[in-house]
């Protein structure tokens, strides 16, 4: 857990130095090509020398390896984007979903420790059981329901015991212009002609990986450390996500029925309430993300691939 601290005129001029540094140094992010990945380098590449590995560059389930890569480009941190973000197929591929989201963390931590850098980790909401009636704080207890929020849990812990300075940023329902998503599966079904049975008892905070983006470096040039929740403001169900993406694309939201999680069965359980408190993250940068909806409505607006998709 992560208790948060008045700041000390120490730690305010130490804050202050890594702000100073922060614009002076290299950026290593693993995952490259995926779809946080993307938009990452996008945000950063205007100010930063940014370093974008890709698997075949660095497998980070390899401990030797992450550690001979970190230290010789010795950046000022390694965001790590990497992820086996498939959580049905994880419960099939339980080890590699440990290999990856776990143990790979874990290894690049430890190379960050090794090489004086600061480890950026993505988490998920999904480290909660869902059980909660209110936004879940960073400090409430986790219980995840399934065996990618567990391994992103694991990873986690791997980071905050590694001795590496680090920021882990829980976030939820991602999606962008870079990989597969919801948004992109709302259209696909929606072309197919027939109607699109989306839960309704599920809620969350859907979020634009160009505005996490953003929020992670927010982070990093408020010089914060520790575990931070950063979403999308607002709230609701997947079915209320399908159909505002239709509503929005000036599509027929009818099509769109809802359904209970029990009528839709899946291999892995999803928590019916994951949404994230993101107040610390305020008091960190002084902002929050723009509303689900707003973010929505300029992605569906501005993507290219979107309207294409949309046509």
């Amino acid at each position: 857990m992560v208790a948060v601290q008045a700041r000390s005129p120490r730690m305010t001029k130490a804050i202050e130095s890594r702000k100073m540094h922060l614009d002076r140094k290299k950026i290593v992010v693993t995952g490259a090509g995926g779809m946080l990945a993307a938009d990452v380098a996008k945000v950063f590449s205007g100010s930063f020398n940014m370093v974008c590995l890709a698997r075949e560059d660095l497998d980070i389930t390899d401990r030797a390896r992450c550690l001979d890569v970190v230290v010789r480009e010795a950046p000022f941190a390694v965001i790590n984007c990497a992820a086996f973000t498939k959580v049905d197929l994880c419960e099939k591929e339980q080890e590699l979903a440990m290999a990856v989201n776990a143990n790979g963390a874990g290894n690049l931590a430890h190379a960050c420790r090794r090489a004086g850098a600061l480890m950026v980790q993505i988490s998920t909401d999904y480290v909660f059981d869902g059980r909660g009636r209110r936004p879940y704080r960073e400090a409430d207890a986790t219980a995840p329901l399934n065996v990618y929020g567990l391994s992103k849990l694991r990873g986690e812990r791997y980071v905050a015991e590694s001795g590496a300075e680090f920021i882990i940023i829980r976030t939820s329902w991602l999606y962008g212009e870079h990989g597969p998503n919801f948004v992109f599966t709302v259209f696909n079904l929606y072309r197919g002609g027939k109607e699109l049975r989306i839960v309704d008892d599920q809620v969350g905070s859907p979020t634009y990986t160009a505005d996490l983006a953003l929020g992670i470096l927010s982070l990093m040039r408020a010089g914060a450390r520790g575990i931070f929740h950063v979403t999308n403001q607002g709230i609701c169900s997947w079915y209320g996500f399908a159909r505002a993406i239709l509503e929005l694309s000036g599509m027929d939201t009818d099509r769109v029925v809802p359904v209970s999680s029990g009528e839709f069965k899946r291999p892995a359980r999803r928590p019916a309430y994951s949404v994230l408190d993101n107040s610390r993250f305020h008091e960190e940068t002084r902002t929050y993300l723009r509303h689900w909806r707003d973010a929505l409505g300029c992605f569906l607006k501005e993507n290219p691939l979107q309207k294409a998709m949309a046509e």
